[in-house]
């Protein structure tokens, strides 16, 4: 499939221009496309502008998600916060979440914020990055409509449920742990049905345990309940999937709980046969470095031990030894003048976009 490359800063006026039409504020609007296209610099093209249309646009159309965001503080300590969200744009929600967990941090060395009542938020890594910008660890996770069936189980349970890391190094770019806590997630489904190929075996289970590959039919079944995704580790204990589902119910626990938020079922985004929103839940931790020591000191010994990890020795035929946040890194340095990947289809998505809510003057920009 042909790709096409279109600007940033091109796309980066387009969306927020969608996006005011669609009710948001311009402030908030750029927050959502800031969201959007880093996933997209740092290669998440699962969570990156392709998900605008059918994540944020319809949903706000179908008046299951509030395009003006209420960001409710509902509960308060020095180094703590309950955040209701009303189900507004998740990406607002996230960032104003994050932002007061560094600003406590600052000044209490630790921070954290639970979320209820939100929406999908995006690319994760992108609000650990804004603690590693102040010299912080940031951590985030968030659940999600149900996906993953546990171990020894068909039944969708579970989110995607990522669980982020990021923290600072001495090198050009941060260690940045972003995955979701089963094989695959939705939206890298989403992104092999729109290229047209069949997911891997082991990625996905149907009602009797066994592998599905189509990517169009797998996503129909999985919000139908006919299908489910593997944790990480896989089907079964022979290659640890109880691992994965461990870490997916942990964070599970900690999007819903502290906040006394919604869980697993009630996230499927329907009720009494409707649609409905789904009021997720995340949680955000920022840790500020210089609370334990000198933040040159660690990104120093941080930078040692991924250098030491990429020099030790290789598997025969492989010449290379990554860490997180460094294919994420180089991936940047390839788009940064080159632009966005748009494959035929998300271009014709786009193309219908501009006719769709007057912006004709984009057409250009998305012709094939």
């Amino acid at each position: 499939m042909k790709t096409k490359f279109i600007p940033f800063e091109t796309i980066e006026k387009f969306m927020t221009g969608i996006l005011v039409k669609a009710g948001l504020p311009e402030n908030d609007a750029r927050i959502v496309t800031d969201v959007l296209t880093n996933a997209d610099k740092y290669g998440f093209d699962s969570h990156g502008v392709n998900r605008l249309k059918p994540i944020y646009l319809d949903r706000i159309n179908d008046g299951i998600l509030n395009p003006s965001t209420h960001v409710e503080i509902v509960k308060e300590g020095p180094t703590t916060a309950v955040i209701d969200g009303h189900n507004g744009m998740g990406h607002v929600i996230g960032s104003r979440a994050m932002g007061l967990a560094i600003e406590k941090a600052g000044k209490y060395g630790m921070g954290m914020v639970a979320v209820r009542n939100s929406t999908h938020y995006g690319f994760a890594g992108y609000y650990a990055l804004m603690a590693v910008k102040h010299n912080m660890i940031g951590i985030t996770g968030t659940n999600a409509r149900p996906s993953i069936a546990p171990t020894f189980g068909i039944e969708n349970m579970l989110g995607t449920n990522p669980l982020t890391f990021g923290m600072p190094t001495d090198e050009d770019f941060p260690f940045l742990l972003d995955c979701a806590t089963s094989i695959t997630q939705r939206g890298k489904i989403e992104l092999y049905a729109r290229e047209g190929k069949n997911l891997p075996k082991g990625w996905v289970i149907d009602e009797n345990g066994e592998s599905k590959t189509d990517s169009k039919e797998v996503l129909d079944d999985l919000i139908a309940g006919r299908a489910a995704l593997t944790p990480l580790g896989g089907v079964g204990e022979e290659t640890a999937g109880y691992k994965g589902y461990g870490y997916s119910t942990v964070v599970e626990i900690l999007s819903a709980a502290l906040q006394q938020g919604a869980f697993m079922k009630m996230l499927l985004g329907t009720k009494d046969g409707k649609k409905a929103p789904y009021p997720i839940g995340h949680f955000f931790i920022a840790v500020d470095i210089s609370a334990f020591t000198e933040p040159a000191d660690f990104r120093k010994t941080a930078g040692e031990i991924l250098r030491e990890l990429r020099a030790s020795r290789k598997m025969p035929g492989q010449n290379r030894i990554y860490t997180a946040g460094e294919k994420e890194y180089y991936t940047w340095m390839d788009r940064k003048d080159k632009g966005i990947p748009f494959n035929d289809q998300l271009l014709d998505e786009f193309s219908g976009l501009c006719r769709s809510y007057g912006m004709p003057d984009y057409l250009k920009y998305f012709e094939k």
